[in-house]
């Protein structure tokens, strides 16, 4: 009886976090229509200025959230039938003092002087729009998801302007409402206005924050209030036409030169304020940046993220469905290495509390590596209490005109259905899920399930988190993103626990035990795995970070395994091996113009051999127009013959030159001796009119020993944005 009333208890309690009302709903921006024609220049000289409200009195959030900011800004917002207007005056604590990376879009938050927009359109705490810039004029714009995760692959028509003198920096932008999604009819949306100032080191935003989460948090979210609802963007419809044309040369093969030209595009429209549909035919990806190199030392594929803009909006939908090495959707299964024909999403929110996603795409067959492929994923989400949801997903994939003897190994379908509980608190303390998944696929019958859950919680000094994940030993997600799958069944566990005391130090604000677990097992329960990192973190008043720390480390192999990923001798599935590991990370503050990030490390590794890391970014800016980072990865292997010793390197020099904001030119090296490999990509970009660019794209790749070139790719490609 009385287990019975602690959990009757305990369930009131959490029901009563998840419904309680929003923490900052005293905080409210009533907007009202601009009096005069706004221009936008950076310049506060419209008379519409000089009518409306100001959000100023902002509060710290780091390096402590106990106090109102040493830096004053002053945010004014107005709007007309096409656009919502901001402009914002930020004050600068040091005359004359500006830190800024360069001038590159969507910019790192942590290396910038900048403001930022958080908008909840719905005003359901989990999904919006973010706008900002940096104090030299770089633009920033994402799509929010998850109540704070701001996805900067997305991106949209706007204006912006920045504007510097010795006592401030002001922004100005004018924000369509034709490029966001809105609920019509209502006339409170979520706001906050965020600004890092590194001179100071100082964070803060409108709404309060605590500094445990970021200041994106919607959670946190003041209101924006409208006189009256905002107006219906009308017809919302956007042709994004291209025409590309390529040469690549394969130098091994000696083959002839070869020169494509490809036309095609995309057309977004506007089914309502809220609900969207993209089409695209005959898709080219060729501006997405190439990826960033990795040593990979791990038994299990690495992950890359999405980059290409038909599956960027509403992407979380589609996307976050499940855990990071658990997704029964990854986009970048589709079209990458098979050409996709069309393809089309609807996506967007029915109502405050529905959303849904639909996307179907064509992909053209491959010889005799990949038949041609149909892929259809349907996903619905309904909001729950304050800022929690369940979500259900279908993803299949369905080759066509299927030949069992030509695609020999290769499933003609495969499917997964899933349902999945998200949990967020109405402050965002208490955070969870609850996920099952199951897959169809011919021949796999049973044991196709996988099913996972998590709990956080987090406060200012404390957190802890307890996370276990089952996944069946037929489960199988073609279209998914399912790593550790190959350990063929498994069940893990991962509880982790961190602690932090802040002090009164001129230098330090905090420093904290951490400690992270994961343990495996296979079907028989017995432990295939054991993993124990115990980091000790100190984190300081200019943003810097040193965390030493100590793991431990056991393993089962459960399939042959090389431990160089060379392609050479490999460890038998059986073997069992332990190691220990020390190590230390460090971080510098992002204040001076040279920055840098230095990790190393030293332990055992498999076969009781030896492995000596070390991996550095160094970084040094000439703002803001150029920025240049070298970054290098090292790994000493001593392992016993065959192996004997191997050193792996991974260099990656990079410099970004931005000369204005809308012009820009990317140019890297990645030398990887792992992949017997060096790549050198130059990209040129210019942004001619607000979503509308040319690109200009050059890749050689070369053989390391003799600086033989392999390949060699001349890009040219034309896109732009078009309302009717």
């Amino acid at each position: 009886m009385n287990l019975r009333i602690s959990l009757i208890i305990t369930l009131l309690l959490i029901t009563g976090v998840l419904c309680a009302q929003k923490p900052n709903e005293a905080y409210r921006y009533h907007i009202r229509p601009a009096t005069s024609a706004i221009n936008v220049d950076g310049l506060m000289n419209e008379t519409a200025w000089m009518t409306t409200q100001t959000a100023d009195n902002f509060f710290m959030i780091t390096p402590m959230d106990t106090s109102h900011s040493r830096a004053i800004t002053e945010v004014r917002m107005a709007y007309d039938q096409d656009n919502l207007y901001i402009l914002v005056v930020n004050y600068k604590p040091i005359p004359g003092q500006i830190i800024v990376e360069s001038l590159k879009r969507d910019f790192n938050f942590g290396k910038n002087d900048n403001f930022l927009l958080f908008m909840d359109t719905f005003d359901d705490k989990t999904n919006g729009f973010s706008f900002g810039a940096n104090a030299a004029g770089a633009p920033w714009d994402g799509q929010m998801n998850d109540g704070g995760s701001v996805d900067l692959s997305w991106d949209n028509k706007w204006e912006t302007a920045v504007k510097n003198d010795a006592e401030k920096w002001v922004w100005e932008a004018a924000i369509p409402f034709k490029s966001i999604r809105y609920k019509p009819g209502i006339t409170e949306w979520g706001i906050n206005f965020s600004r890092l100032d590194l001179t100071i080191s100082e964070k803060s935003a409108w709404a309060p924050v605590p500094r445990q989460f970021p200041s994106a948090s919607l959670a946190y979210t003041g209101v924006l209030s409208w006189d009256v609802p905002p107006p219906n963007p009308g017809a919302n419809i956007s042709v994004i036409p291209y025409a590309a044309s390529r040469i690549t040369k394969d130098f091994i093969k000696e083959r002839p030169s070869k020169i494509n030209a490809d036309i095609g595009g995309d057309v977004k429209i506007g089914l309502t304020p809220s609900l969207n549909l993209d089409l695209t035919v005959n898709p080219d990806f060729s501006q997405v940046d190439v990826d960033v190199q990795q040593t990979n030392l791990d038994r299990f594929e690495l992950f890359f993220p999405e980059r290409r803009q038909f599956f960027l909006e509403n992407a979380d939908l589609f996307a976050n469905f499940g855990y990071s090495t658990i997704r029964p959707f990854f986009s970048r299964r589709i079209g990458l290495g098979t050409p996709i024909q069309f393809g089309a999403r609807m996506s967007g929110k029915l109502n405050k509390n529905w959303r849904i996603g639909l996307l179907n795409v064509q992909t053209a067959a491959q010889d005799s590596i990949d038949p041609k492929n149909n892929y259809a994923v349907f996903a619905v989400q309904r909001q729950l209490f304050s800022r929690s949801n369940i979500r259900l997903m279908f993803v299949n994939k369905d080759a066509l005109n299927f030949n069992a003897e030509k695609y020999e190994g290769i499933s003609r379908y495969n499917r997964n259905l899933g349902a999945e509980f998200n949990l967020a608190s109405a402050n965002n303390v208490w955070t969870g899920k609850m996920m099952v998944l199951k897959s169809f696929t011919p021949g796999k019958s049973r044991d196709d399930l996988t099913y996972a859950g998590d709990i956080k919680f987090t406060k200012a000094n404390f957190s802890w988190q307890w996370q276990q994940e089952y996944v069946g030993n037929n489960f199988q997600a073609d279209v998914g993103y399912v790593p550790n799958a190959l350990r063929m069944g498994y069940h893990k566990i991962s509880p982790n626990m961190a602690y932090l005391f802040f002090v009164k130090n001129p230098h330090i604000i905090s420093h904290g035990p951490k400690l992270v677990t994961n343990l495996y097992w296979d079907k028989q329960l017995d432990n295939t795995d054991r993993e124990f990192i115990l980091s000790y973190n100190i984190n300081f008043i200019n943003r810097a970070t040193i965390i030493p720390y100590v793991s431990s480390n056991y393993l089962r192999l459960l399939r042959p395994f090389d431990p160089t990923n060379l392609g050479s001798f490999k460890l038998e599935a059986g073997s069992e091996h332990q190691w220990k590991t020390a190590g230390i990370e460090i971080v510098s503050g992002p204040q001076n113009r040279f920055t840098y990030s230095l990790a190393g490390s030293h332990g055992g590794y498999y076969q009781n051999g030896k492995r000596t890391s070390f991996r550095t970014e160094l970084g040094y800016r000439f703002q803001p127009f150029v920025a240049i980072t070298a970054a290098a990865n090292y790994n000493n292997l001593k392992l016993p013959t065959p192996w004997n010793r191997t050193e792996l390197w991974l260099v990656g020099p990079r410099i970004d030159v931005t000369f204005t904001n809308k012009l820009f030119l990317t140019t890297f090296m990645q030398y990887n001796n792992q992949a017997d490999n060096i790549n050198l990509n130059a990209r040129f970009q210019w942004r001619y009119k607000p979503a509308s660019d040319l690109f200009i794209v050059y890749t050689d790749n070369y053989l390391p020993e003799n600086f033989m070139v392999k390949n060699r790719a001349i890009v040219l490609k034309f896109t732009y944005w078009w309302n009717l």
